[in-house]
């Protein structure tokens, strides 16, 4: 064969081998293509029968949670329905009871107007009745009713006024019986195991000095140096003829002492000009300032006295600087916190609470400012600022009366506080006001209706009057006793407590010749 029919013949048998090849792969694939058909439509039926079974259960599910449903609120519609026919019951019984209850009503109301009419028409028979007995009780006794009321009254008043004194003499004396010897004990028994010093302070120290030279220095030159130091120190400098000593006058006892160590460091130091002096008087205020916490602390310490507000403990301190009628006050409520803590152990009653409370009783006569308050009452507002207890709180602020106790350990204060302040040279009084008080109590006795005389004496503690025999009986004379006590306590101020003795007697004096 040549070459053309080579070339001719090979795209013909190339182009009859790839068609007879696709004729091939054609049916092939036709053949894969419905097989694959008939399976899809198998699966299909079988996810058509899943299908369909899932959502008949899915059906019935639904079904049956539906009745359990319906029966449920079924039972419940039932159950109101028998609430309410119970209900509809139970008012219908109720309607008939009130009903009842009117008709009963009604007929205790008419006889209530029966039986009124019958009672209006006896009391007009009693009024008429008793208007007569007494015209004829006015006939026979020649008295109108007035006049035997009144009679009758004061007669009724006499008879209660003598019962009500002599009741009131037997509760007093058994209360003495029954009281008088424990309570005279414990006071006893306080006072004895509670020693302290008597420390009188005044309104003015000396300070002692080598020679009268120093006096021309701290003058200085056209008094400037004194005058810078009354300044810087608030405490009048006298600087007289007494040998060898400078006054310091002023009432605040801390400006006093600062003055005095500010004077001592100036001579000693030998420097005195205006500036030094406020610059000595300046450190020793602070020196002061850290003392008065240093005594406070110490106080506490020494009392057994815990987790007291450093503020409170400061004022404490403070008070070594004051006095209360010549009585050092710092003294005066150390005392009073071992007499409570001594009264409150012998009573079985908190003593650690006694003695924190009889330490701050008197807190209020040192504030840092000067309210327009009674000392108890600033005391007691301070203790509750610093978060003291209530009951310390009321001790303080009822020490004087000033509000009412609400506990045991108040009084306990309160009579502590008087037997400190009552104890002979504990005080001191200015002479003046010591005679105004004897003379006041003698004249309050001397008011009274049938007293002959009065004597203040023991110092003012015993008040002994004397009545006439003739004029006074002795009912009356207890009553005097009695009243007048009470209008001492209300109306004056006195330390300690004031015995009233009213003496009522009969003198029989003949003579032989």
């Amino acid at each position: 064969m040549d070459i053309i029919t080579i070339i001719v013949i090979a795209p013909v048998s190339i182009a009859i081998g790839i068609l007879a090849a696709t004729t091939f792969l054609r049916k092939a694939l036709e053949k894969k293509s419905q097989q694959e058909l008939r399976e899809a439509r198998v699966e299909a039926e079988v996810i058509k029968k899943e299908k369909i079974l899932q959502a008949k259960e899915k059906f019935l599910q639904l079904k049956s949670e539906h009745e359990k449903y319906v029966n449920e609120k079924n039972g419940q519609i039932s159950a109101s329905e028998s609430r309410v026919k119970q209900k509809e019951t139970a008012l219908n019984q109720k309607l008939e009871e009130l009903n009842r209850k009117q008709k009963e009503t009604a007929l205790i109301k008419e006889n209530l107007n029966q039986q009124l009419e019958i009672l209006n028409k006896k009391q007009t028979d009693l009024d008429k009745s008793y208007k007569q007995q007494l015209e004829q009780l006015e006939s026979i006794s020649g008295m109108s009713v007035d006049e035997a009321k009144t009679q009758l009254i004061e007669t009724l008043k006499e008879e209660a006024q003598s019962d009500a004194q002599t009741f009131v003499k037997d509760i007093m004396e058994e209360a003495r019986m029954s009281a008088n010897k424990e309570a005279k004990k414990i006071v006893v028994q306080s006072i004895q195991r509670t020693a302290t010093e008597v420390a009188i302070e005044n309104s003015v120290s000396v300070f002692p000095i080598e020679n009268d030279e120093i006096k021309g220095r701290v003058i200085g030159r056209e008094g400037r140096n004194i005058r810078a130091l009354e300044a810087a120190t608030g405490v009048e400098i006298i600087v007289d003829d007494t040998p060898e000593a400078i006054i310091l006058s002023g009432f605040d006892p801390v400006r006093r002492e600062i003055a005095r160590l500010s004077l001592h460091k100036l001579v000693t130091d030998g420097r005195i000009h205006p500036a030094r002096i406020e610059e000595v008087v300046a450190k020793t205020k602070k020196q002061i300032d850290q003392e008065i916490l240093e005594i406070g602390k110490r106080t506490t310490i020494d009392l057994g006295i815990h987790g007291m507000h450093h503020e409170l403990i400061r004022l404490v301190g403070k008070m070594k600087y004051r006095s209360s009628y010549g009585q050092n006050l710092l003294q005066h409520s150390k005392e009073v916190a071992n007499l409570a803590a001594t009264m409150a152990a012998e009573l079985g009653l908190n003593t650690k609470l006694a003695k924190r409370a009889a330490l701050l009783h008197d807190i209020g006569k040192v504030p840092d400012n000067e309210p327009d308050l009674p000392h108890a009452l600033l005391g007691m507002k301070l203790a509750e600022k610093y978060k003291e207890k209530p009951e310390i709180c009321n001790a303080i602020g009822s020490h004087h009366e000033e509000i009412e106790m609400d506990n045991l350990i108040s009084p306990i204060i309160q009579v502590c506080d008087a037997i400190s302040g009552a104890r002979p040279g504990a005080r001191r009084e200015v002479v003046e006001a010591y005679i105004k008080r004897l003379n006041d109590l003698e004249e309050l006795a001397l008011s009274y209706p049938g007293v002959v005389k009065t004597y203040a004496i023991q110092a003012g503690r015993e008040l002994r009057v004397i009545v006439g025999s003739e004029k006074i009986t002795d009912k009356e004379a207890e009553q005097i006793s009695y009243d007048l006590s009470k209008k001492i306590q209300t109306e004056m101020t006195y330390p300690g407590q004031i015995k009233i003795t009213v003496i009522r007697e009969t003198r029989a004096v003949a003579y032989a010749k």
